[in-house]
């Protein structure tokens, strides 16, 4: 068995912003990664994903995004930026270990890996993300489509849907994106609750991240206050709005029936679909943490703004709305890492 100081589950973004605060606080943790490398969930995301903050507000502490600070990076760039981030970090990077549970044993958790191993450590910070866990929302008669049912996790490029109908469901950065280039190869509808909402690129000049970080907003301590928030707007530069607009694709009240491959639409017509992609994001993956019963029914944990509130010791990084409006994002984990940390630190 391995005593260790301190250990880090993932070694995503969240996982090297939460190693490198606890290395600042003189402590010597070591990351478990279930991956091949200590990239996250990047490399899986779809071939054509742009970032929609440009890189002077999508890098980790200490360590700037390389290039022009007022480009938008390319999902690739992100993955070179975290190999650079985590060789750079003087911490011990275990991949290809995975964590199955986490139980408590005295003043120390108990962690039991894929391979056999156990590890134990006074503090640990779950830092997996929420990749591993796509949300597939209850939708009526989706269970009966004889189609393809993708979620957005699961979809590459375009040319595989040349010429077929497609549905995608989801109003947020990602549904958008995703239909819009699908709409050049395939007859494309964007199926939401609400109709889509669209917030400007750049305001005055500026990219909307400057005045989110220049208002304070971007980092303002209010996310033990927000419960189920609403879709996201999605930042726009006028051609999503605009090709929205024209029809291709084209946004519908979600469909209200599935028969098969046929499903009905809210104004009662029916047509043939061939692949319905779910564009409805994720949630947490801690599902190695369901022994300690840090966990609520539904896999959410029992935190709050990032200290776990069953367990002192434990700690996330990485969970939408933890503390702040940007608490998931590349530029929003290290200041949640940095306050975790103290936190867990002073017991």
């Amino acid at each position: 068995m391995n005593d260790v100081d301190a250990l880090v589950i993932g070694g995503g973004q969240s996982g090297l912003a939460a190693a490198r605060a606890l290395r600042r606080a003189g402590r010597v943790p070591v990351i478990l990664e279930s991956g091949p490398e200590p990239v996250g969930s990047w490399p899986s995301y779809y071939d054509s994903l742009v970032l929609f903050s440009p890189a002077r507000y999508s890098a980790l502490p200490e360590v700037a995004f390389p290039g022009d600070p007022d480009h938008y990076p390319h999902r690739d760039e992100v993955v070179d930026y975290l190999r650079g981030y985590a060789k750079g970090l003087d911490v011990d990077i275990r991949v290809g270990h995975r964590a199955e549970q986490v139980h408590r044993q005295g003043t120390r958790f108990h962690v039991d890996l894929h391979n056999g191993e156990s590890m134990t450590a006074p503090l640990v910070v779950a830092a997996t993300g929420a990749f591993g866990r796509p949300h597939r929302p209850e939708l009526p008669g989706l269970d009966s489509f004889t189609g393809s049912v993708l979620h957005a996790s699961d979809y590459r490029e375009p040319t595989a849907f040349d010429g077929t109908r497609v549905v995608v469901v989801g109003a947020a950065n990602s549904a958008v994106q995703i239909a819009v280039e699908l709409a050049g190869h395939a007859r494309v509808s964007l199926a939401t609750r609400r109709p889509v909402t669209f917030a400007p690129q750049l305001i005055a000049g500026r990219d909307v991240h400057f005045w989110s970080v220049a208002s304070g907003f971007d980092h303002l301590p209010i996310g033990h206050l927000v419960r189920n928030p609403p879709p996201m707007p999605v930042n726009d530069d006028g051609h999503y709005r605009r090709v929205i607009d024209e029809g291709n694709p084209d946004r519908r009240p979600m469909f209200t029936a599935v028969d098969g491959r046929r499903i009905t639409w809210a104004d009662g017509t029916r047509e043939r679909v061939d692949t319905i992609i779910l564009a409805t994001g994720y949630r947490p993956e801690l599902s190695y943490l369901e022994p300690l019963g840090a966990l609520d029914g539904d896999g959410t944990p029992r935190q709050r703004r990032g200290v776990s509130t069953t367990h002192p010791g434990l700690g996330y990084v990485g969970l939408e709305w933890q503390r702040s409006f940007a608490s998931a994002t590349l530029r929003g984990v290290g200041r949640d890492a940095r306050y975790v940390t103290r936190r867990l630190l002073r017991g």
